[in-house]
């Protein structure tokens, strides 16, 4: 069984992106822990669906972005800031299911 995320990154956070999206970021370590998440494509948008229970529509983006040696992700949110049944209108408590992410 491979290292969890949390083992290799040195961030793992999710926030607000306006009121109708929230945004992940997922900054390594290392370039080198960076290098191989990528080219293995463990960050995909088929495992971004599964943790949060979204189609594939939801799933904004997904971008590598070597200069930070991050991956930045953007959903829909399920529910909009503020809105009745909302329960992190700041988006700062969604990351978790990233953490475990087996590499």
């Amino acid at each position: 069984m491979g290292r969890a995320l949390i083992d290799v990154a040195e961030v793992i956070r999710s926030k607000n992106a306006g009121p109708y999206e929230l945004t992940f970021d997922i900054i390594f370590k290392d370039f080198q822990e960076y290098q191989k998440v990528k080219e293995k494509g463990v960050i995909n948008k088929e495992l971004i669906m599964e943790l949060y229970q979204l189609r594939e529509e939801q799933v904004v983006s997904i971008i590598n972005y070597d200069p930070a040696k991050a991956i930045k992700i953007t959903i829909i949110r399920p529910v909009s800031a503020g809105a009745a049944g909302e329960r992190d209108v700041y988006g700062a408590q969604q990351h978790a299911p990233l953490c475990d992410i087996k590499i």
